[in-house]
């Protein structure tokens, strides 16, 4: 497309999306009032941001910042650290902190992210299989908007049927085409699961879901929950890291699994120091609506071109990616080469398919990011699989996303 008609194109889309982008006003300042709020209940101070060394005894700045997610999340506990390397490591951490040999594990969003496959089946890896833990799973349900619905039918029948230890859901759609999951979604499915099977825990895989709402899963029941820092909640300056929060006896089982039963948190130094999670979680809740107004834009350009995408309408998103169906791999690799062009960081390299660890089939990934795989970040990636969606998220500010709309839809090849 032209200049011209790229400009008014976006133009009209950010008319048509001036109610949807007064509601993200207020949930971020909701949710900076929360922020801020729990700065203050737990006296944050200078000293918090100094790292330690060595064992990392009563290291100051780590236990305030697991006291300031707790009070964040309105959760019993909580346990970040720098030392937990990703989204899949929290989630593999929370898995194996609370299951043992012979549970049940039920995924009732359909099959856990790529990622988590090798954690849950592999054989010979250490997985949860190699240890007895038996795993089932549930899809969702979609209407014809491909919003998602609990099997509730389904969920009754195996808790009723056999001894569940623990249900899993995502809120973020992974690499399947479909809505992401509310809070009131899961609040739902956190009464359901109790009234019928109380000593059931429910498990969230929060990533990309933090600050999306005005409520998070551990507000509404959710025994625990996992995600990333350098996805929402870190802001895009924490620089690595990861967060389980819930119930005090089940982050301590955690806690175990993250070092050793005989240290939980009582050890973890970072010599490194601390102001960067501090400084990232208090920005955040500006950043993610910066990512969820950049996800708008690109869900209501490329439909009002045709192409099928969600969010769409007046969908409300709830995590901050959109799925935009492109229909061929020239596309696909049009569009992403587009995002790496127009970041600020590695913008004269070209993403090219490859075979990421952990995922099944090759994967192009466009990240021009401060942070590696800082996916709070505009960025940009998709299996190389049929029907070619591209999963476009991030944004640290609104601008920079409204910069890539334009580039992508001026270089897009549309009749490839």
């Amino acid at each position: 497309m032209d200049k011209n008609s790229v400009k008014k194109l976006i133009n009209d889309c950010e008319k048509q999306l001036e109610s949807q982008y007064t509601r993200l006003d207020d949930i971020a300042l909701f949710n900076q009032k929360k922020v801020l709020d729990a700065f203050k209940n737990n006296a944050i101070q200078a000293r918090h941001m100094f790292g330690t060394t060595g064992y990392g005894y009563d290291d100051a700045g780590r236990d305030a910042l697991c006291r300031l997610y707790a009070d964040i999340f309105r959760a019993e506990s909580a346990i970040v650290s720098p030392n937990i390397v990703s989204g899949t490591h929290a989630l593999t951490l929370m898995l194996f902190g609370v299951l043992r040999p012979n549970d049940k594990l039920l995924a009732v969003s359909g099959m856990p992210y790529d990622t988590l496959t090798d954690v849950i089946l592999a054989k010979n890896k250490g997985s949860l299989k190699d240890f007895g833990v038996d795993f089932g799973c549930i899809d969702l349900k979609t209407n014809e908007n491909l919003t998602p619905e609990f099997d509730f039918d389904a969920i009754e029948k195996q808790l009723k049927s056999q001894k569940i230890k623990a249900v899993f859901a995502a809120r973020s759609r992974g690499y399947s085409l479909r809505q992401a999951i509310s809070v009131e979604q899961i609040e739902k499915l956190v009464d359901f699961v109790k009234k019928i099977s109380p000593n059931t825990l429910v498990l969230i895989d929060n990533c990309y879901g933090e600050f999306v709402e005005k409520i998070e899963p551990t507000e509404v029941g959710a025994d625990l929950m996992a995600g990333s820092l350098i996805k929402n909640i870190g802001g895009g300056i924490a620089p690595t890291g990861g967060y389980i929060a819930g119930k005090t006896e089940l982050v301590e089982l955690v806690s175990y699994r993250l070092t050793a039963p005989s240290l939980g948190m009582e050890e973890g130094s970072y010599v490194y120091g601390y102001l960067p999670y501090f400084q990232g979680l208090f920005l955040a809740p500006s950043v993610v609506k910066n990512a969820l107004k950049g996800s708008l834009l690109f869900a209501k350009a490329y439909s009002n071109l045709g192409f099928e995408t969600l969010p769409r309408g007046e969908m409300f998103p709830f995590d901050v990616v959109t799925s935009i169906k492109l229909g061929s791999q020239a596309k696909l690799e049009a569009f992403c080469g587009a995002i790496q062009e127009i970041s600020p960081i590695d913008s004269n390299v070209k993403p090219i398919p490859w075979n990421m660890p952990g995922y099944q089939d090759q994967v192009i990934m466009a990240a021009g990011a401060f942070v590696q795989g800082s996916s709070i970040e505009l960025s940009a990636d998709s299996p190389i699989r049929e029907p070619y969606i591209v999963y476009v998220q991030g944004g640290l500010t609104y601008e920079h996303a409204r910069l890539a709309v334009e580039h992508t839809l001026e270089v897009l090849d549309f009749d490839r």
